[in-house]
């Protein structure tokens, strides 16, 4: 017997007959078995996740509509339908996604049934991008898109924040969208809080990698605080100009009285962040724009301002700020931000050169009159009666929804008799409390420094002045009124702490309580009718002869105070001792109607053969004030000399006019102190009784 091939008789049996070769199924589970468990339990998982993704790959997914509608619809609290097709599977490893007849029910208390529905979603997206938390839309496709973007009419909750219908409303954020085609697209935006309503239509949209394919045109028509508005733009990409894949920005938008351009380019396709823009605005009242953010600033004068715009960290930031308002330059930075959903406004402005009519509104006087009559314009008839202090009510419902930092300067004032420059003020508005602290200016060689406190969070508002003037040359101060610099060395201090209630600067001041004090330190004033002034005739014809009328009145000391109480100002003291006359004051005035009733009186310390010894009246309104110099007791004293000279003889006659120069001198402690009347002494220590005596009827009554 021939012997058998090696390789053959190793498989053979005993009998010479070949054995099967061993089953291959054990050997590959004893190979199976010898792998560590952890390599074992990882080629499971990715066996299961080929297994997932080739029976989505080869169904499309299309048997997870129904899943997708139940899981998305408890998600986000909204009812998710799709009528048409629906795909759902990896493309190889992104995550694809196709949804016909696509919709979102909206809110409950929605104008429109719908938050979006579009006829195609075809949207890719990066499923590593997606596990990392990030909103990267890869590629998308949206035909006939519809989307209803609206806030609650109390402002708390919005359609687009998602989940619990309670749940606080948030900015919107829209995904980074790197391709994509949209066409037939429209947005529509409310905001009843705002006023704001905006229809928008999109032109068809083509984006691929960071740059658009072609021009995106859009056009949108709305109403803003109940006033019409319409706005075109286009996004723009020309490659051959625009490197980097920015896109241009074009947007002009037009209301009753204002209009606005926008431009400048953004990073991509659909991110703000990082925009580099510039903005143009100009219109006819600036506060119109500010409300149209919520934002509310008094009435201004025409207006063009211009800026460089950016978006970053959740701020809109105006830089490069520069412009006119009415006859006033403007230049600075502006941020709007909403730190906790509150919006807030911090600015930094500064102003080389103001007209004194484009601040008056800023403290209540209608602009469009300042602008038409000058300063002529901030006087109203009420009654028959000329008024000047503003009535214009505080916003206090618009305050109490932002807030502010502020800070302005303006270097030279342009008006007329208004000795004033370098104001500084800084405006600091938390919740309805509003702090103009400090707010200064230079003043006729002074300063005037004041922390002024509005607190809308009470109602009627409530005010708090505090108002300083430091030592200001009189002769600087009262040219106007005839007072010289020259010889003249006097100067003035003065405070003004009162506290009132009221949404007008007029109802705050005619509610008020507190105390007004100027003070006059030792000094000298010269004027051409000082000595008229004092009603001393004698000294007057005297120094007239004697050609020596230019000489200063020698002021010891001196304190013009009253006190407020109910919006009425009663003198307490007026007292100013000079080397030759005590003047003293009685009266007040009322801001509640802006009259007018005071008298000075000049009693002389020595004897003079002609004086009027009686009071000069100060009276009529702050708007039309008058000068009563032949008061009624002047004439009465001209008639007794009358008499006397017919009953005796001419030289009795004089007897009438006659000071025997009994004045007592003031103690100036208590006057440079500026203390109340009860306070106030004479030179040898002994209470007055000649000051104090205080309000008119007429002041007293209001009338």
């Amino acid at each position: 017997m021939a012997d058998l091939d090696p390789k053959i008789a190793q498989s053979a049996g005993e009998d010479g007959t070949a054995s099967p070769p061993a089953p291959v199924a054990p050997r590959l589970r004893d190979r199976w078995h010898r792998l560590p468990l952890l390599v074992r339990i990882l080629l499971t998982v990715l066996g299961a996740l080929f297994a997932l993704w080739l029976i989505l790959f080869l169904t499309k997914g299309r048997f997870l509509k129904k899943p997708f509608e139940g899981i998305a619809s408890r998600m986000i609290k909204r009812e998710v339908t799709v009528d048409g097709d629906f795909q759902l599977y990896f493309a190889p490893i992104g995550i694809k996604f196709v949804a016909e007849k696509f919709k979102v029910a909206n809110t409950g208390w929605a104008s429109k049934d719908h938050l979006f529905a579009a006829d195609l979603v075809h949207a890719r997206l990066s499923t590593f991008r997606l596990i990392l938390g990030q909103r990267r839309i890869t590629w998308l496709a949206l035909r006939n898109g519809d989307a209803d973007l609206e806030w609650s009419r109390d402002g708390r909750t919005n359609t687009w924040t998602l989940g619990d219908p309670n749940r606080k409303g948030e900015p919107f954020d829209m995904p980074d969208i790197r391709q994509g085609i949209v066409t037939g697209t429209t947005v529509r935006y409310r905001d009843p809080r705002r006023q704001i309503e905006t229809d928008i239509k999109v032109d068809t949209v083509r984006a691929r990698d960071t740059r658009f394919a072609q021009d995106i045109g859009f056009t949108g028509t709305g109403r803003m605080r109940g006033r019409p508005v319409s706005f075109t733009g286009r996004l723009l990409s020309p490659n051959e100009t625009v490197a980097g894949g920015r896109n241009r920005l074009a947007v002009s938008a037009r209301s009753l009285d204002a209009s606005a351009t926008l431009s400048g380019t953004l990073p991509a396709a659909t991110q703000i962040e990082g925009a580099d823009l510039s903005l143009t605005v100009r219109g006819a009242n600036l506060a119109r724009l500010f409300d149209i953010i919520g934002v509310a600033i008094p009435d201004t004068r025409r207006y063009r301002i211009s800026s460089a715009l950016t978006y970053g960290d959740q701020a809109w930031r105006f830089t490069r700020l520069r412009g006119l308002i009415g006859e006033s330059d403007v230049a600075g930075t502006l941020t709007v931000t909403q730190p906790g959903g509150r919006l807030h406004l911090g600015a930094d402005l500064a102003t080389r050169s103001l007209a004194i009519v484009d601040a008056g509104p800023f403290i209540g006087y209608n602009p469009d009159r300042l602008a038409a009559q000058g300063m002529q314009g901030a006087i109203t008839q009420v009654g028959g009666t000329p008024r000047i202090l503003p009535d214009a009510p505080l916003r206090v419902d618009a305050i109490s929804r932002f807030d502010a930092d502020v800070k302005w300067t303006a270097r030279t004032i342009k008006a007329p008799n208004v000795p004033i420059s370098n104001i500084g003020l800084t405006l600091d508005l938390d919740k309805s409390l509003l702090k103009l602290s400090p707010l200064t200016f230079d003043m006729a060689g002074g300063h005037l420094s004041s922390d002024i406190v509005i607190n809308a969070r009470k109602r009627p508002v409530f005010t708090d002045y505090d108002i300083r003037l430091s030592p200001t040359p009189m002769g600087k101060l009262l040219n106007r009124w005839g007072v010289e610099e020259s010889g003249t060395s006097g100067t003035l201090t003065a405070r003004i702490k009162m506290t009132g209630s009221g949404d007008t600067v007029h109802d705050s001041l005619a509610t008020s309580n507190g105390r007004i004090a100027v003070i006059m330190p030792k000094g000298t004033m010269w004027a051409r009718n000082i000595q008229l002034a004092e009603i001393d005739i004698g000294v007057f014809i005297q120094k007239m002869f004697e050609d020596r009328l230019k000489e200063p009145v020698q002021i010891n000391c001196g304190l013009i105070a009253f006190t407020v109480k109910n919006g009425i100002a009663a003198a307490d003291p007026i007292l100013i001792d000079t080397t030759k006359n005590v003047i003293l004051g009685r009266g007040g005035f009322s801001f509640r109607d802006e009259s007018i009733d005071l008298a000075l009186r000049a009693d002389g310390k020595k004897f003079s053969l002609f004086s009027g010894q009686s009071p000069v009246g100060l009276n009529g309104h702050f708007a039309a004030p008058g000068l009563a110099v032949i008061s009624p007791e002047l004439l009465t004293r001209a008639g007794a000399g009358v008499g006397l000279g017919l009953a005796a003889s001419p030289l009795a006659a004089i007897l009438a006019f006659v000071d025997v120069g009994d004045a007592k001198s003031a103690a100036c402690g208590p006057v440079l102190k500026g203390t109340t009347a009860t306070a106030q002494r004479t030179s040898k220590g002994k209470p007055r009784d000649d000051v104090g005596r205080g309000t008119t009827a007429k002041s007293e009554s209001g009338k």
